[in-house]
């Protein structure tokens, strides 16, 4: 059986409108994040991986959206985009998707990304298990 990976992050759409996004990630606009998650997904589901991908907005919907992605299926790894965790405006998205995270999916193993690009590498980290933080 494949191992099941769900990526979150911020719906592309919204990152070319969203001051805090844009002032945190002034070199990343919304194709950049599409086609980064284009190639991340592509190249896990060459390693083996089932991907979904959760795309959620900045309002009180994300927490709804993001319960009912974790409800529909068991993962086995849950990668938090660099786009959520790394907005200093968005940290309390952040701790409800990590709390969420524990209370729906507590055997899943988490992993944060840096890029839209550096998904595959951020998942390796964790899959099949951890790797040494100093090679």
């Amino acid at each position: 059986m494949s191992p099941s990976l769900l990526t979150v992050g911020l719906d592309p759409a919204l990152v070319d409108e969203a001051p805090s996004s844009r002032a945190a990630f002034p070199d990343i606009d919304a194709e950049a994040v599409r086609a980064g998650v284009a190639a991340g997904r592509a190249r896990l589901e060459e390693l083996g991986f089932t991907v979904d991908v959760c795309l959620l907005d900045y309002g009180r919907t994300a927490e709804e959206t993001y319960r009912a992605a974790l409800s529909a299926k068991d993962y086995d790894i849950v990668m938090i985009g660099a786009g959520v965790r790394l907005d200093p405006a968005l940290t309390p998205l952040f701790e409800v998707l990590v709390n969420v995270t524990h209370e729906l999916a507590p055997g899943a193993k988490l992993c944060f990304n840096v890029s839209p690009t550096t998904t595959p590498e951020a998942v390796q980290r964790w899959w099949p298990e951890r790797k040494p933080l100093v090679p």
